[in-house]
């Protein structure tokens, strides 16, 4: 299993924040460049606590489908996103936001925490530790600075 954490401090209340983390819509527009698209489940709008979302994607020249539930929900601080079925053995994404106060203005350190395992060790552990670990993390770091220009424009 590997591990990764990215931290992003986001000029913008954690409320704002946390609703975008959840808008089908802002994901698909951050994975445009994989072609990302919401296919079965909830398809648009806010997910929330129970919702199932499907989504397409087409990493590394291969189409994947990967369907995810969210477990847990405490609005704005925190949720969980899980793999129900896909392309990994486990995908468990924590989501947090803290309140702080940058610079005078209300804003949220984002923090995601991601648990995941490859198919088919010890190819998949392989992978994992060479390719999968870094690549996923760029996509992490792409969503979130997607979903930071988004909530912090209102505020210039």
């Amino acid at each position: 299993m590997s591990r990764f954490e990215v931290t992003t401090l986001v000029l913008a209340p954690p409320p704002i924040v946390f609703d975008a983390s959840l808008s089908v819509d802002v994901h698909a527009s951050s994975m445009r460049h994989s072609n990302e698209q919401a296919v079965a489940g909830v398809t648009s709008g806010q997910l929330a606590l129970g919702d199932q979302v499907t989504w397409r994607a087409r990493h590394f020249g291969l189409t994947w489908h990967l369907t995810s539930t969210i477990s847990a929900y405490i609005r704005p601080t925190y949720f969980v996103d899980e793999q129900v079925s896909g392309p990994f053995q486990r995908w468990h994404h924590a989501h947090t936001f803290e309140a702080i106060h940058h610079d005078d203005i209300d804003a949220t350190l984002m923090k995601d925490i991601v648990d995941f395992t490859a198919p088919a060790a010890p190819l998949g552990t392989i992978a994992e530790v060479l390719v999968l670990k870094r690549y996923m993390t760029k996509l992490i770091l792409r969503r979130n600075a997607h979903i930071k220009e988004i909530t912090e424009t209102p505020l210039r």
